[in-house]
């Protein structure tokens, strides 16, 4: 059936699971300890902030890489048959800004009120 044992090996046991159970309180208190938990928190922001940097930039590179697919072709000669229209539709989008931006007054109040108000009548 079971050994019998001796004093002393039950001592040894004794001490050695006091051993092991300091080892684990010792553990157990550097996880939850604040500057642990601190530095934990911020381990996983980091990593979190570098995931989505990192699929942000594939998603960029990807995008960049499709727009220039339309307009340069696999040889790296500009498709002028794109560039072209892309560009007259730009400039008439620019042109219709300054046009509208022009007639609500958007250059900052040019009259200044010159003439107007200051006594002198001719």
């Amino acid at each position: 059936m079971s050994e019998a044992r001796t004093p002393a090996q039950i001592e040894a046991d004794i001490a050695r699971r006091r051993q092991e159970l300091a080892v684990t309180l010792d553990e157990i208190a550097v996880r939850v300890h604040p500057k642990t938990i601190v530095g934990d928190a911020k381990v996983r922001a980091v990593s979190a902030v570098d995931r989505t940097a990192g699929r942000a930039y594939v998603a960029v590179n990807r995008a960049l890489n499709d727009v220039r697919g339309a307009f340069v072709s696999e040889k790296g000669e500009p498709r002028l048959e794109r560039i072209v229209p892309a560009a007259v539709a730009a400039v008439a989008v620019v042109g219709l800004l300054v046009t509208v931006s022009s007639r609500r007054g958007g250059a900052g109040g040019r009259s200044g009120g010159r003439g107007r108000g200051r006594g002198r009548r001719s």
